[in-house]
């Protein structure tokens, strides 16, 4: 658990962390011994080097742009940090966020503050009227994104540190433990 001092974040460390790499295997998951009721998939990914990851894709899993995962595709997942894993090799994880690797298109996840800066210190938002501030069911967020996990969906930025962007759609995930 990470403590607020005065809206700060001392003890910082970060929330996400992703894997890339391709799909090689989507199968419903079974519960025990109970048979696979549709609504959960476990997916098996190969990263650059060779290594097997397993993901749970559960129905509060946010598919970036909705998009239909099948095998042989080029996927980033994000896991959080502080959830609960078994210890068994290949690793598993539970899926937050899915996003289908497209040129031109970069996705960021992570804990945004009050200035709008992600965890890493790495990329900054300005915000404009303009950008599509979605939840992850699609509607329109009527809050403030400020203080809460952001998916960040964007095109380009500038070479600052941070790095700057105007993003393309940001998806407010509501649920994900936010410190307020």
């Amino acid at each position: 658990m990470d403590f607020n001092f005065n809206g700060r974040r001392p003890f910082q460390r970060n929330s996400f962390v992703s894997v890339q790499g391709t799909i090689v295997e989507l199968v419903p998951m079974r519960m025990g011994n109970r048979r696979a009721d549709g609504c959960m998939i476990f997916a098996t990914v190969e990263d650059g080097d060779g290594n097997t990851v397993n993901f749970i894709i559960s129905p509060s899993t946010f598919v970036v742009d909705y998009t239909t995962l099948s095998v042989g595709m080029l996927c980033t997942f994000w896991y959080r940090t502080d959830a609960a894993v078994p210890l068994i090799y290949p690793p598993q994880y539970n899926a937050v966020v899915v996003a289908q690797e497209m040129s031109g298109r970069m996705v960021d996840v992570s804990y945004y503050n009050t200035s709008l800066v992600n965890e890493e210190q790495t990329l900054q938002l300005n915000l404009d009227g303009r950008v599509d501030l979605r939840t992850t069911n699609n509607q329109y967020f009527q809050g403030n994104p400020v203080n809460h996990n952001l998916v960040v969906i964007y095109e380009t930025s500038t070479r600052s540190m941070p790095a700057q962007t105007t993003p393309r759609k940001v998806v407010v995930l509501c649920d994900m433990g936010q410190n307020m």
